[in-house]
């Protein structure tokens, strides 16, 4: 694959992935926590109207939503969404969908006990979300919003389908100018997988970070974990050789 190729296709494909994912990503957080809240309201007319809408879009293809948005918006409404917009609107209101459902459960997940002492407290109901449910549950909802990050991320490839040229669309295009299939694609998994991987990274910071607000402490990761088993194993022998030579009774 030549400079050139690399320049003008992939580098600025990358850029539009990036893109996409940031900005599908800011409406979905929008949309979940929106809703997501709403599903627990006390009114039962806004717990409907917010099943409903959730109902919906987890129910619908979100490459049909955005051919329908492309498409027919222009059809019903006079106006045509670029084809950026068109995918940014679909795949976030669709991953909102799912979102609002982790939001639901991880509000859910707060003893009631800490709801009974915001009303004792006399917070307001939005005091009681903001000052006691949502620290604790954020922390709860990072680890689903992880996986539907990646999911989101590699979602964007369906954008290819409007034209746009992402990260997919632009391996297309070099792969007919150069007909190194093996090549192009490959080099796509790596992409994919390292922007994957940088999103996995930087939401476990959060999660670790969100659980230290709350005097909560984090898992340790893999490395961690092998050098806590180490320091085990290793008082274990300790402690077995001076049971052996009589240091210890």
């Amino acid at each position: 694959m030549t400079t050139g190729l690399w320049q003008h296709w992939v580098l600025p494909g990358i850029w539009i992935t990036v893109q996409l994912t940031v900005y599908s990503a800011a409406l979905a957080a929008a949309v979940a926590f929106g809703v997501g809240m709403a599903r627990t309201h006390h009114l039962r007319i806004v717990r409907f109207l917010a099943g409903f809408y959730t109902e919906i879009f987890r129910g619908t293809s979100a490459v049909v939503l955005m051919f329908w948005m492309f498409f027919v918006l222009p059809l019903l409404f006079g106006w045509q969404l670029v084809p950026m917009w068109a995918a940014v609107l679909a795949l976030g209101l669709s991953y909102g969908a799912y979102g609002a459902e982790v939001v639901r459960g991880a509000l859910n997940s707060v003893a009631t006990a800490q709801r009974e002492a915001g009303v004792a407290l006399s917070f307001t109901p939005w005091q009681r979300m903001r000052l006691i449910m949502l620290p604790q549950a954020v922390p709860e909802m990072i680890p689903p919003f992880s996986n539907l990050l990646i999911e989101l991320l590699k979602g964007t490839a369906l954008v290819s389908l409007l034209g746009i040229a992402d990260t997919s669309f632009a391996a297309y295009l070099v792969r007919l100018a150069t007909q190194e299939s093996a090549k192009i694609y490959s080099i796509s998994l790596v992409i994919y997988f390292v922007l994957a991987f940088v999103l996995s990274r930087g939401m476990r910071a959060l999660e670790r970070k969100t659980k230290a607000n709350i005097g909560r402490p984090s898992e340790p990761g893999l490395l961690r974990n092998l050098s806590l088993r180490r320091s085990s194993d290793d008082a274990d022998e300790r402690l077995k050789d001076l049971t052996e030579t009589g240091g210890v009774a």
